[in-house]
């Protein structure tokens, strides 16, 4: 990794939020490599098995005082996976939710106040992973990260002001810093504590249980779907390419919207494999009051920018993700002696994923 070493010669990396969906993979990244990692998260975290890297395991509240410049203290480089989670969901958060803003925002002002108080010396590499959401409403049928962010929801519009609150600093020279924006991630989670609450993996949970799939929409919505290893290389490669990347977003996706219906309905096959049942009905449902105008908007994402800068490229087909995902589900469920789980509530609208944070804070 081009990351300017420290005395030892071997790089630091803080990842916060290392017990998350999104912070766990990256973890699992990172361990392959000859460097130094400190794994923060509000419960501690587990370290991958036979880790190449130097593993430190630190559980803090990061929106404690002084918890955040502890936590990247000496670091190189850092890695912004936290998110703010409930007990239901991550992005679906109401004006005026404090302890969400605190979080998703204050957590990045603290980063940026702490970094920049550092004394002279190279700048600390951050990677920042935000939304594709962020952008708001848009009649574009391709992202590709030209578009003006136009944000409505509160989770958005707090994204969009914590991305802005690193480039900004980025912009000062107080740090090298970039945010990947992130389409609808799904894949098997590291455990309980990181478990996938996105569409896919709640489908799939509902179809290992003998539930109906409900859409909020006739099937014909797109999303740009992106399995998780693929997305944890991606932060790495921004890690890799930070002084190329520093300064912007970037987006990330596989170039291809998939018609969520085919897509249910292909998660129902694949759970019936493993169940020996006939597949669960796909159908449509009227949507609920809380559904919002992104739930019924198609997204595909032109991710060749950063994939020209970086190389990245995301590997893993469709069909074989989605296995592994129902594949992994069904084994947790059968280790738990129970049922997959229903989760998802009663229908899918197929916003981003989030990064399945159990609890009312960062991990």
């Amino acid at each position: 990794m081009a990351l300017t070493p420290d005395r030892a010669g071997t790089p630091t990396i803080a990842l916060l939020g290392a017990t998350g969906f999104v912070g766990s993979a990256v973890l699992r990244e990172l361990a392959d490599r000859p460097v130094r990692i400190r794994a923060v998260s509000r419960r501690p975290a587990t370290a991958p098995p036979a880790a190449r890297a130097d593993i430190e395991i630190r559980a803090a509240d990061l929106t404690e005082p002084g918890e955040l410049a502890a936590a990247v203290a000496g670091a190189d480089a850092v890695v912004l996976a936290t998110l703010y989670s409930s007990a239901t969901a991550t992005w679906r958060i109401e004006d005026g939710d404090t302890a969400a803003e605190r979080v998703n925002v204050g957590i990045v002002r603290d980063l940026v106040d702490t970094l920049a108080a550092r004394p002279a010396g190279p700048r600390p590499r951050v990677v920042f992973t935000g939304a594709a959401s962020q952008v708001g409403p848009t009649d574009k049928p391709v992202l590709d990260g030209t578009e003006p962010d136009r944000p409505k929801g509160p989770y958005d519009r707090q994204k969009l002001a914590a991305e802005r609150l690193l480039l900004d600093a980025a912009a000062r020279g107080a740090l090298c810093g970039t945010s990947l924006r992130l389409p609808t991630v799904f894949g098997p989670g590291a455990g309980p504590a990181a478990r996938d609450r996105g569409v896919v993996s709640a489908m799939a949970r509902r179809a290992l249980a003998g539930q109906p799939l409900t859409m909020w929409h006739d099937g014909t919505v797109r999303r740009d779907l992106l399995y998780i290893d693929d997305l944890a290389r991606a932060v790495v490669a921004g890690l890799d390419h930070a002084e190329a990347l520093a300064g912007r977003h970037w987006l990330l996706g596989t170039g291809e919207g998939r018609p969520l219906g085919p897509v249910f309905e292909q998660v129902a096959a694949l759970a019936a494999e493993r169940t020996g049942r006939p597949p669960v009905p796909v159908v449509s449902v009227p949507p609920p009051e809380q559904a919002e105008a992104g739930d019924f908007a198609s997204i595909t994402i032109d991710a060749s920018a950063f994939r020209s800068v970086t190389g990245w490229t995301p590997d893993t087909p469709l069909t074989e993700a989605l296995r592994r995902t129902v594949d992994r589900l069904a084994a947790e469920a059968a280790a738990t002696g129970g049922g997959a789980g229903a989760g998802g509530g009663a229908g899918a609208g197929g916003r981003a994923a989030d990064d399945g944070k159990p609890g009312g804070g960062p991990a």
